[in-house]
C-alpha cells in the first residue's frame, strides 16, 4: 500500500455514484476537492464521519470544496445511507478497490488479532491545481469537519 501524500498529483479515477452516474476527476478540474475514504455505510464510526462533514457542508462550500466520499459499498447502500442522513454529498460505489488502489488507501488491516484487506480512514484536500495538500490518516470521525476547517483557516 502507497498512500498518496502531500504534493502529490490526484490520481485520474472513474466511479460510479449512488444514482449510478459516472463520476471522474476530471469533474473537479479546476475546483477545490475533498475525497473521504471510510470502510462501510451505516457504521458507528462511518456515520458520525459523513454526518459531521454533513453538519459543516456550508462551511465546506463556503471554502470553495467539492466533497465526495468513497467506500466498497455498492450504490444501492449508499442510495440507502445518503436517504437516511440526508446527506449533501455523492458517495461513490468503489466495490472494485480501484480509486481506493490509486490513492493507496486499500491494503492489510488487524482488527482482534486478525489482518485482511480493507480502506484505511483516510481524507485528502485536492487543491484547485490538482495537487494534493493536506492528507488526514488519523480522522476524528465526530469532529472530522472541524479538522478540515482548522487546517483551511
Amino acid at each position: 500500500m502507497n498512500t498518496l501524500k502531500v504534493g502529490d498529483k490526484m490520481p485520474d479515477f472513474k466511479g460510479t455514484d449512488e444514482q449510478n452516474k459516472e463520476v471522474s476527476s476530471a469533474d473537479f478540474q479546476g475546483k477545490k476537492l475533498i475525497v473521504f475514504f471510510y470502510p462501510a455505510d451505516n457504521t458507528p464510526g462511518c456515520t458520525a464521519e459523513a454526518c459531521s462533514l454533513r453538519d459543516n457542508y456550508d462551511a465546506l462550500q463556503d471554502k470553495g470544496f467539492e466533497l465526495i466520499g468513497v467506500s466498497p459499498d455498492t450504490a444501492k447502500k449508499h442510495q440507502n445511507f445518503i436517504s437516511k442522513y440526508s446527506f449533501p454529498f455523492r458517495l461513490l460505489a468503489d466495490t472494485e478497490h480501484q480509486i481506493m488502489d490509486a490513492f493507496g488507501v486499500w491494503g492489510p488491516k488487524k482488527f482482534m488479532g486478525k489482518t485482511f484487506d480493507g480502506v484505511h480512514r483516510t481524507t485528502f484536500l485536492i487543491d484547485e491545481t490538482g495537487t494534493i495538500v493536506k492528507v488526514f490518516d488519523k480522522v476524528d470521525t465526530k469532529n472530522h469537519a472541524q479538522q478540515i476547517l482548522e487546517f483551511e483557516n
